[in-house]
C-alpha cells in the first residue's frame, strides 16, 4: 500500500506541473520548508524541493508565469515553450518522490509520469489557445486564476488522501483523451487562422467571380457524392463551425451548386475519410459575422427553430465571404428561373 502511495504522489505532482510546473514546486517546497507538512521516512527524498535556492527560484518563475498566463497570445506563447519543460519537469519531480528504486521502475515511471504532464500541459494550452479568439483578456484572467486554484487544491488532496487525487486525475485525464481529436481540430484550426491573420490584410476588394475550382483533395469527395451530375457554381475552402451532423474545425470548402439553388455542400476529410454534407437553406437567414480571428458566414433559421450552421474564413477573405453571403440571399429571394442566370462564370483560380 505504500508503494502504491507513493506512485498516486508521483503521478500526481506530475499531472499538476503540466498545468504550472514552478507553482508546484514552490508551493510543496514551501510547505516543506515551513514544516507545514512533516514527511514521513518514505518520502524522504522530497525535502531536496525544501531547499532555499530551488524554492527561491520556482517562486520567480512562478512570478514571471503569473502574469504571462493572464494575457492574450502571451500565454500561449508561454504554453508553447513549456511544451518540452513541464513533462520533463513532471518526470523529474516523480523520479524524486521514488527516491532511490530499480532502473527498470525509474524508466517506466519516467515514461508515464512526462505523459501525464504532457497530456495535462496540453489540455492547458488548447483551452487557452481557445480563449485567445476573442480579443477581451477576461476569460484568460479567469482560466488562470481557475488553474491555479486547480493546483493548490490538487497538492492538498495528494498530502490528505493521494489514491483518490490520483483517481480523479486519471477520470479527468480520460475526459480529455476522450474528446482530444475534437479538441486538437480545434487548436489547428485557431492556429492556422491566427497565423493567417498575422501574414495578411484583410481582403478590402472583390473578385468579380467567385472560384468554382475544389481543391485538388476534395474533388474526389465531392464527385463520389455528385450523382446526379450536378455543376458547380462557386467553391470556396473554409472551416466548418458548429452545425448539425457537422464536426467543428474541419478544413474543407462550401460548394454551391447550379442546380439546387437553395443548397450548399460541406465537403471534408475526416480521419482520412471523405465527408459531404448537404445544408438545405430554405426559410434561413444569411450573414456575414467579422471576428478576431475569422470572417464568419452564419447560417440560422429565420424563425429562430432549427440547425444553425457557421463556417469560418481567413481575415483576408472578409470581401469574399460578404460576396457569399449576398449571393445566397439573392437565391434564396429569386424565382428558380431567376436563379440559372445568376450562375457566375468558369474561373481557372481557387
Amino acid at each position: 500500500m505504500e508503494k502504491f502511495n507513493l506512485i498516486s504522489i508521483a503521478l500526481g505532482l506530475a499531472c499538476l506541473a503540466g498545468i504550472n510546473l514552478y507553482l508546484t514546486v514552490f508551493v510543496t517546497g514551501l510547505a516543506i520548508n515551513q514544516h507545514w507538512i512533516v514527511l514521513s521516512p518514505s518520502y524522504h527524498s522530497l525535502e531536496v524541493l525544501g531547499h532555499p535556492w530551488i524554492i527561491t527560484i520556482a517562486g520567480i518563475l512562478y512570478f514571471l508565469e503569473f502574469f504571462a498566463d493572464k494575457i492574450p497570445w502571451v500565454d500561449s506563447a508561454w504554453d508553447a515553450v513549456h511544451t518540452v519543460i513541464r513533462p520533463i519537469g513532471g518526470a523529474l519531480l516523480a523520479i524524486q518522490v521514488l527516491g532511490h528504486s530499480t532502473p527498470t521502475f525509474d524508466l517506466l515511471l519516467v515514461l508515464l509520469a512526462g505523459g501525464t504532464s504532457l497530456v495535462t500541459h496540453t489540455a492547458k494550452a488548447s483551452s487557452r489557445l481557445a480563449a485567445n479568439s476573442s480579443p477581451e483578456p477576461f476569460s484568460n484572467i479567469g482560466l488562470s486564476v481557475i488553474e491555479d486554484v486547480a493546483v493548490f487544491g490538487g497538492l492538498a488532496l495528494i498530502h490528505y488522501n493521494p489514491v483518490l487525487a490520483l483517481s480523479l486525475f486519471a477520470a479527468a485525464i480520460a475526459a480529455f483523451l476522450y474528446f482530444a481529436p475534437k479538441i486538437l481540430r480545434s487548436m489547428k484550426a485557431k492556429i492556422w487562422l491566427a497565423l493567417t491573420k498575422l501574414n495578411g490584410p484583410a481582403g478590402l476588394r472583390r473578385a468579380s467571380t467567385l472560384p468554382i475550382a475544389l481543391p485538388a483533395r476534395l474533388a474526389p469527395i465531392f464527385s463520389k457524392q455528385n450523382v446526379l451530375g450536378e455543376t458547380i457554381a462557386w467553391a470556396v475552402p473554409c472551416i466548418s463551425g458548429r452545425g448539425r451532423r457537422i464536426p467543428a474545425n474541419l478544413f474543407g470548402a462550401l460548394v454551391a451548386t447550379n442546380e439546387e439553388p437553395h443548397k450548399v455542400a460541406f465537403v471534408a476529410k475526416k480521419s482520412g475519410r471523405g465527408f459531404c454534407q448537404t445544408i438545405d437553406l430554405e426559410g434561413s437567414t444569411i450573414a456575414h459575422e467579422p471576428q478576431f480571428l475569422s470572417e464568419n458566414l452564419v447560417i440560422v433559421p429565420a424563425t429562430g427553430h432549427g440547425p444553425k450552421y457557421f463556417f469560418l474564413f481567413t481575415r483576408s477573405r472578409a470581401a469574399l465571404v460578404e460576396q457569399i453571403a449576398e449571393y445566397l440571399r439573392q437565391r434564396l429571394s429569386s424565382p428558380p428561373a431567376a436563379v440559372e442566370s445568376m450562375a457566375p462564370e468558369p474561373v481557372a483560380h481557387v
